[in-house]
């Protein structure tokens, strides 16, 4: 739906820059207006030195050197003054442009780590991206330009009086370009606005695209969908192309237009100004010096075009930013902090929690672990284990029920107190293209004494120590130049170091083998880590060194024990923890069949043979 308001909105938005920026922005338009006024002063000087040294001199046919210079250091001095109000103006609208975007970008990726995952969750990656970089762009689009322009407004004002006291009529004749343009650009506005809130949106789209495309790149590769891939890419870009050549037509028909007021407002002043020095009402140096004024203001005038094309992006690209600096769902803090040093106790109290638009995973979930205590959370793929780690780290809150840790609400503590107090190693691995210290640190001040004892605890120290700089190895983007099992042990590492006081494994040693699963599960429980250890876990040989097994399925706590208990009592948790090695078994068998086949088949063969 065409917007009737972006003009005023668009100005609004100006104004705000304005407050933002409110010294650059006056130092920028006091460039701006003294380049104005030395515009207008350069025409009175060139009608001045037409009518007293040009004309003179054809009239007499000479004309003195004093004359001439007097020109020449009128013509410099307002040269000079122009030189300077452009220096001014572009340096403080350049500075002030780059300090908005730089502003915002910032104020988005703020916003961004305030908002909760769940918020996360619903917004694609490309869109946030495109939020954070084109849109904080097109929004401050025209500042380069507005300095300029509200110079050029002082200008018109000043040139308007000067004209009106030079001859009405030509003052008359000549304001007529300014509501032309006003009107043009009512109309451009209307016009333009729905093309470039259409552009914005395929500029994220299309980003989103990217981002899931490159990322995914193992899968494309691997399934071979790469030219299904560039089609869906080269689907999206020709609609974006498609929208910006709309939106470039729209401009092509109106930029001419307003590019010809000023020059037309000059012809027709030239045209008027002829026949009144004709009737000998006009002066030929006042004629001039309108003229050459109009002529002059021709590319000034252009400043308040460009400002008013921009406005329709402007508007598309504030209004995009404000769904994401207005977003709500940010996530309640209070002012307690854990007063303990040791273990953390965890506790969930009646845990409810669904995403948007989908069943509830959790339901009236009731756990509790005792400072100091091992725990496996055991379940089927899609109860609600992985939901249940965020939850007790804190990215999510449920939406009904409590989180406490040693007693205290989650919602009431300090901001950073979970993040001190607890650790989570999720499931997907993320390395950053870093070294592996930095990895590790991820910037905290730890020593490396600190940081080798991490790696060690992590079963990650003897390949880091055969790494061809050790700590200061680069990884690569996300860990390219290590297996799945090394970097899972770097990210546990990660979480090591820190010496959280509850440990939240979310199957966070899948990729490594069982042996060393189980040397990293032996020194955690060995080690003077003084942690309070959950972790989601299918292996037996990991679920037994449990202190305590929760057994979890369709979002709710279904039992509880060792793991003998729930074995003998549990008939899900039985299937479901032996199933891998029931399939094992199976599979030994089948192997074992076909090995005892082909053994007969030989015999056989050597039978015929002899």
């Amino acid at each position: 739906m065409i917007r009737n308001d972006v003009l005023w909105r668009g100005l609004r938005i100006l104004r705000h820059s304005v407050r933002e920026e409110p010294r650059i922005f006056a130092a920028s338009a006091l460039g701006s207006t003294l380049f104005g006024l030395a515009t207008i002063g350069a025409a009175y000087v060139v009608g001045g030195i037409i009518a007293h040294v040009v004309v003179p001199a054809f009239d007499s046919g000479k004309t003195s050197a004093g004359a001439l210079a007097l020109a020449v250091l009128a013509l410099l001095a307002v040269s000079l003054l122009k030189i300077v109000g452009i220096i001014g103006r572009r340096i403080g609208a350049g500075n002030m442009q780059f300090r908005l975007q730089a502003t915002y970008r910032r104020r988005v990726t703020r916003k961004y780590l305030q908002l909760p995952l769940a918020w996360h969750q619903r917004h694609p990656t490309g869109s946030l991206l495109s939020n954070a970089n084109s849109d904080v762009e097109a929004a401050w689009f025209p500042i380069a330009p507005f300095p300029f322009a509200v110079g050029v407004v002082i200008m018109v004002f000043v040139a308007a009086a000067a004209m009106f006291a030079t001859d009405w009529v030509l003052a008359l004749v000549g304001l007529l370009v300014f509501p032309a343009l006003f009107v043009i650009n009512y109309a451009y506005s209307r016009r333009m606005s729905p093309r470039m809130t259409r552009a914005q949106q395929l500029r994220a789209e299309l980003s989103t695209l990217a981002h899931e495309s490159f990322d995914g790149a193992l899968v494309v590769k691997t399934m071979g969908r790469e030219e299904a891939e560039t089609d869906r890419f080269r689907a999206k870009a020709a609609e974006l192309r498609d929208a910006l050549v709309g939106a470039g037509r729209v401009r092509g028909v109106f930029d001419p237009l307003m590019e010809a007021l000023p020059n037309t407002g000059t012809l027709i002043v030239l045209f008027v100004g002829a026949i009144r020095v004709k009737s000998g009402v006009l002066s030929v140096q006042d004629l001039v010096s309108v003229a050459f004024l109009f002529t002059v203001l021709a590319f000034p005038l252009r400043a308040i075009g460009w400002v008013l094309g921009e406005l329709p992006r402007s508007v598309v690209g504030w209004d995009r930013l404000q769904t994401v600096l207005t977003a709500t769902g940010s996530m309640t803090t209070g002012s307690k902090t854990l007063s303990g040093t040791g273990p953390a106790a965890l506790e969930l109290r009646d845990v409810s929690f669904a995403y948007a638009g989908a069943d509830p995973v959790l339901e009236d979930v009731g756990l509790e672990l005792p400072p100091g205590r091992t725990v496996a959370l055991v379940g089927p793929t899609g109860s609600g284990k992985s939901t249940l780690t965020t939850l007790v780290s804190r990215l999510v809150d449920p939406d009904t029920g409590q989180v406490l840790l040693d007693g205290v609400d989650a919602t009431e503590l300090a901001v950073d107190e979970v993040t001190g107090a607890v650790a989570l190693v999720p499931q997907t691995t993320f390395v950053f293209d870093d070294s592996i210290r930095g990895n590790v640190t991820l910037g905290g001040e730890y020593g490396d004494e600190a940081v080798w004892s991490a790696l060690a605890l992590a079963q990650a120290e003897k390949f880091v120590r055969a790494l061809p700089e050790g700590l200061d190895t680069l990884v690569g983007e996300r860990g390219t130049s290590l297996s799945g099992g090394q970097r899972q042990r770097i990210a546990l590492a990660r979480a090591l170091v820190r010496r959280p006081r509850l440990l939240v494994l979310d199957d966070a040693t899948s990729s490594v083998d069982p042996s060393v699963e189980a040397a990293i599960l032996r020194g955690l429980r060995g080690a003077d880590l003084a942690a309070t250890v959950l972790v989601v876990a299918y292996r037996r040989a990991t679920i037994a060194l449990a202190d305590e097994v929760v057994y979890i399925e369709s979002g709710r706590i279904q039992a509880r024990g060792s793991h003998a208990e729930l074995l003998a009592s549990t008939a899900g948790y039985a299937h479901l923890v032996t199933a891998y090695e029931d399939a094992e078994r199976e599979r030994q068998r089948e192997l074992a069949a076909e090995l005892d086949d082909e053994l007969d088949d030989q015999l056989d063969d050597e039978e015929v043979s002899a």
